[in-house]
């Protein structure tokens, strides 16, 4: 089905569901921060499906041994979306006053950055292993961040089933996709 739209239509698509979590928080909330706030949050479950969906790909061409075409592209619409994303969240924690612990932010920030410039160089990355290690790090930075809101480690951010799902979720698609990867690692020797 998604197969069947084309780069620019699916980029579109994309910002307007950003735009759509944003207009609606704006008009059901009445303080700016939980407008950000709620903003950052849904578009963060956005971004999970759109690196799901972006990782599958991968996978499929991986064992197809097709070329990174479609993954570019889907990649990219990832970045942009992840980018308003993190406006969201920057703007909640300017507006809510949240502390920003610079530990913590450490490994977000380095996938922040692989999330934007991977589309740029994944036609240049010959190894397969630099591609997975693209995809499981930001992957990990997703579960970490699902991790500590299970733990109740964000300020006003109370759990939610929602975060233990997207866990077991994570979890379960780095198994099953890493398996296939190892059975197929003679593929990557030969590369």
């Amino acid at each position: 089905m998604i197969n069947n739209f084309s780069y620019r239509q699916l980029l579109f698509a994309g910002i307007f569901l950003e735009t759509i979590i944003f207009f609606i928080l704006f008009c059901s909330k009445q303080d700016l921060g939980d407008v950000f706030r709620y903003s950052a949050r849904y578009s963060g479950r956005l971004s999970l499906i759109i690196y799901l969906y972006c990782f599958y790909k991968f996978y499929r061409a991986f064992l197809n041994s097709d070329n990174l075409k479609r993954v570019k592209d889907l990649v990219f619409i990832f970045g942009v979306l992840h980018v308003i994303h993190f406006g969201f969240l920057a703007l909640s924690v300017y507006l809510n006053n949240l502390p920003i612990i610079p530990v913590k932010i450490t490994g977000g920030a380095l996938a922040y950055l692989m999330i934007i410039i991977y589309p740029f160089i994944i036609e240049k990355i010959k190894k397969h292993i630099y591609h997975l290690m693209y995809f499981y790090y930001v992957g990990i930075v997703m579960l970490m961040t699902y991790v500590a809101r299970i733990k109740g480690d964000f300020e006003g951010a109370e759990p939610e089933i929602f975060h233990k799902i997207a866990f077991v979720f994570l979890i379960l698609v780095f198994l099953k996709f890493g398996y296939t990867f190892y059975i197929q690692r003679k593929n990557f020797k030969h590369e």
